[in-house]
C-alpha cells in the first residue's frame, strides 16, 4: 500500500502558476514505506535528490551510449545523455507549467537499468534470460530503485514516490490495453511490482513523464548525429538528405559561409534541438486546448499521448532515426565492437552461472541455495549494474584475457 506523504509547510516550491493538469506534490500518492514529510522539499524534490545521489546514477558515467570509452573521451555516455534529457525536459515542463522536479526526476532515472555497452549488453542479457522472462532495461530501472539500491536504513531501493515510479515505468506510454505501443509481453519485474502497487499499466502517464520521454527522443536524435559526425562515420554532405538536419545545414552555410566544420556541426545541433522543442511546445499546446484536461488523471485517461511532435516533425524524426540506424548504429566498425561487447556479457553470464561463488560480496552469498531462475536473475542484476570498465575488468579476472573493444 502506498502511504501518502504531504508537505507540512506553506505553498510548495514551484506551485505558483502550476497548470491544473500538472501533478501537485502536495497531493502525491506517497511512498511504499511511509516517511516523515520534509519541511524544505516537496516529495518530488526529494525523489530527484535521491536519484542524483544514488550509486546507479554515478555508474552512468562509465556506461556506453553509442561509442565505448576506448573510442574517445568526448562522445556521449549514459550520464551525459541523461543530463541532456533532463535539461530539455525541464524546458518543456516550464513551458507547460508542469512540476519541474517530477519531470526532472523521471528524466534522470529513465536509463538506470541500462547494461554495460549500451543496447549490445541488453541484447546479450535478454538472450541469456529468455527462459526466465527475458531482460528489459526499463524493468531493470524499476528493480534498481525499488530493491537493488541498498543505502538507507529503513528500506531497500530509493523509496520513490508513486508518481516518479509510474513515470519511470510508463513514460513511453501504456504497457497494456488498446493503447499499448507494442504487442509485447510486459516484463515480469513490472508485473510483479504492479501486483503490489498498481500503476495503471493500461493508462497513459502524466504530462511530466510524457515530457521526459519526448526529451529522450530529442536528445538522442540530435547528439547521436553529432557524435556520428565527430567520429567520422558520416559527413556533413550525408545529412543533406535529411529533411530536418539538411535544411538546418543549408541555413547555417547560407548565414556563415566559410565556417569551419566543427562550428558548423555545433550550429546545426543547437538549432536541431531548438526546432524539435519548439515543435513539441506548439503541437502539445494545440492538443491541450483540444483535450482540455482538468487534472493529471484526465491526462492519464485522455486516450492518447498529449506531449508529441507534429505529424510533419514526427516524419522527420523517424527519417533521422532510420538514418542513424543505417549509418551509425549498424555501421561495420560499431557493429564489430558491439558484437564483441555482446560476447563479453554472455561469457560473464555463463561464467558466473557455472561458478556463482566468483561473484563478489553479497552477490555470491548463499548462491548455491538459489533455484535456477533466482540465480539467473541475480547474475543479471549484477551484470546490468556494471560499468563498461568494470565489466572489462571482470572479464579479465575470469578469463585472463582482454576483449578487443576498439
Amino acid at each position: 500500500m502506498v502511504v501518502t506523504e504531504r508537505s507540512t509547510f506553506g505553498p510548495v516550491a514551484g506551485s505558483f502558476g502550476r497548470a491544473v493538469f500538472a501533478e501537485d506534490p502536495a497531493a502525491s500518492r506517497g511512498r511504499i514505506v511511509a516517511e516523515p514529510s520534509s519541511p524544505t522539499r516537496t516529495p518530488f524534490q526529494r525523489d530527484r535528490d535521491r536519484i542524483v545521489h544514488s550509486a546507479a546514477f554515478r555508474r552512468l558515467k562509465h556506461k556506453t551510449q553509442v561509442f565505448v570509452p576506448y573510442e574517445g573521451d568526448y562522445y556521449r555516455t549514459r550520464l551525459t545523455h541523461t543530463i541532456e534529457v533532463s535539461q530539455i525536459a525541464r524546458a518543456l515542463a516550464r513551458a507547460f507549467r508542469l512540476d519541474e522536479d517530477l519531470t526532472e526526476a523521471v528524466a534522470l532515472v529513465h536509463d538506470f537499468g541500462h547494461t554495460p555497452f549500451g543496447h549490445a549488453g541488453e541484447r546479450a542479457l535478454d538472450r541469456k534470460m529468455k527462459a526466465f522472462g527475458g531482460f528489459d532495461h526499463n524493468a531493470q530501472s524499476l528493480r534498481i530503485v525499488t530493491a537493488l539500491e541498498r543505502r538507507y536504513a529503513d528500506f531497500d531501493g530509493l523509496n520513490l514516490s508513486f508518481e516518479t515510479l509510474e513515470g519511470l515505468v510508463k513514460h513511453n506510454g501504456p504497457l497494456t490495453g488498446p493503447h499499448a505501443a507494442e504487442a509485447t509481453p510486459v516484463p515480469r519485474p513490472i508485473l510483479d511490482f504492479d501486483a503490489l502497487v498498481p500503476l495503471g499499466l493500461n493508462r497513459f502517464a502524466d504530462l511530466e513523464a510524457q515530457a521526459a520521454a519526448i526529451s529522450d527522443d530529442i536528445a538522442y536524435n540530435t547528439h547521436d548525429l553529432d557524435d556520428g559526425l565527430r567520429a567520422g562515420l558520416i559527413d556533413l554532405s550525408d545529412i543533406v538528405e535529411l529533411d530536418l538536419a539538411g535544411s538546418i545545414l543549408a541555413e547555417v552555410r547560407s548565414r556563415y559561409p566559410g565556417l569551419d566544420d566543427g562550428r558548423t556541426i555545433h550550429e546545426i545541433m543547437r538549432r536541431h534541438v531548438t526546432r524539435l522543442v519548439e515543435d513539441v511546445i506548439a503541437t502539445t499546446g494545440e492538443t491541450l486546448e483540444a483535450v482540455a484536461p482538468q487534472s493529471a488523471d484526465d491526462v492519464r485517461d485522455a486516450g492518447r499521448q498529449i506531449v508529441r511532435f507534429s505529424a510533419a516533425m514526427e516524419e522527420a524524426v523517424t527519417q533521422t532515426r532510420r538514418f542513424l540506424f543505417t549509418r551509425v548504429y549498424r555501421c561495420d566498425s560499431v557493429m564489430r565492437v558491439m558484437g564483441e561487447a555482446e560476447r563479453v556479457v554472455e561469457a560473464l553470464f555463463d561464467g558466473f552461472r557455472e561458478r556463482p561463488q566468483l561473484m563478489p560480496g553479497d552477490w555470491s552469498c548463499a548462491a548455491e541455495e538459489l533455484g535456477e531462475e533466482r540465480l539467473a536473475r541475480r547474475i543479471a542484476d549484477y551484470l546490468s549494474g556494471m560499468t563498461d570498465t568494470y565489466a572489462i575488468g571482470e572479464y579479465r579476472r575470469l578469463f585472463d584475457a582482454v576483449p578487443q573493444l576498439r
